[in-house]
């Protein structure tokens, strides 16, 4: 059994789920929401990964970045440890794709700022 605070909708359920290899019950929603959530928590949890790269600018030293959408939760450290070999070499802008696979994952990593001259 493990409680989980969902976080789907505004009103915060605290789930109870209780899993085998075979079956997931979820008891606590209010919403149908909350069993697809503590489902997805228990078989392949993601997350937004938010982070900031060097760049090659005095400037600007460091770009903040995030995934386009969440990558898997067991992804995250490797990722991050990949990221920091990464150096951006041109100004971009917020949007703007930074590297076009996130280690271990098909997601992008994109610009959350833009680097102004």
């Amino acid at each position: 059994m493990k409680q989980i605070l969902c976080i789907e909708c505004p009103q915060s359920c605290g789930l109870m789920v209780a899993y085998t290899k075979e079956e997931i019950v979820v008891s606590g929603n209010r919403c149908p929401q909350g069993i697809s959530y503590a489902t997805k928590e228990i078989t392949n949890p993601c997350r937004m990964l938010t982070t900031t790269v060097k760049t090659a600018f005095a400037d600007f030293p460091r770009l903040p970045v995030r995934s386009a959408l969440e990558i898997p939760l067991k992804t995250i450290l490797p990722a991050m440890q990949a990221l920091q070999t990464i150096t951006v070499e041109k100004r971009l802008q917020p949007g703007d794709v930074v590297l076009t696979c996130i280690p271990g994952t098909d997601v992008p990593l994109v610009a959350t700022a833009g680097m102004t001259e």
